[in-house]
């Protein structure tokens, strides 16, 4: 999926122009491999993604692949701290991290001495491919889901997740709780 992605980016999105602005389908991608796979897995293929990406490009090495890696360490922490229970919820995480990411992109190419001209423009772009990025990922996370449902290791919640008080009250509410098992003098049977 990344090798096709980096393709995709490099020789259709890059020249496709919407709004001022390409879309950046790499950092709806590794956010969505961070959602499905957490902190290490986002991390490792967002630095794959942008180290393939600079490679081919023959940009900055190191560059995009640092802003993709934020960004995917980002939306598996993010799985890895919160429930995604609605169906915007990855969209807006990656809409966030692409303006993040690019941000942060923009950032470095300009610490690292790139000659360009910085104008009020680069803002509006980072804005317009943040929600280009939002609108990507409400059929991108779906697809990247089927493609990866095999290897996905939490596809139901776990058991041991510790229910919060709020919630703990719902589940008593609604018979879903956990049941103590009281153990008597009589071994094998439980009251």
């Amino acid at each position: 999926m990344v090798v096709v992605a980096v393709i995709l980016q490099a020789s259709f999105f890059s020249f496709l122009s919407i709004l001022g602005a390409s879309p950046d389908v790499l950092f709806v991608l590794v956010a969505a491999l961070g959602l499905l796979g957490g902190a290490l897995v986002g991390a490792v293929s967002g630095f794959a993604t942008g180290l393939l990406l600079d490679s081919l490009l023959l940009q900055t090495l190191g560059a995009s692949a640092l802003a993709l890696l934020a960004a995917g360490y980002l939306a598996g922490r993010y799985r890895e701290a919160f429930e995604i229970e609605g169906r915007f919820v990855p969209a807006a995480v990656a809409g966030a991290l692409t303006l993040l990411g690019t941000a942060g992109y923009a950032g470095l190419q300009l610490m690292l001495g790139v000659q360009t001209d910085v104008s009020l423009l680069v803002v509006r772009e980072i804005v317009v491919k943040a929600l280009l990025a939002f609108l990507l990922m409400i059929p991108t996370f779906p697809l990247v889901r089927f493609l990866l449902r095999a290897a996905l290791v939490d596809a139901e919640p776990s058991p041991r997740r510790v229910l919060l008080p709020g919630r703990r009250r719902r589940a008593l509410r609604r018979g879903n709780a956990p049941r103590r098992v009281r153990r008597t003098a009589t071994p094998g049977r439980a009251t």
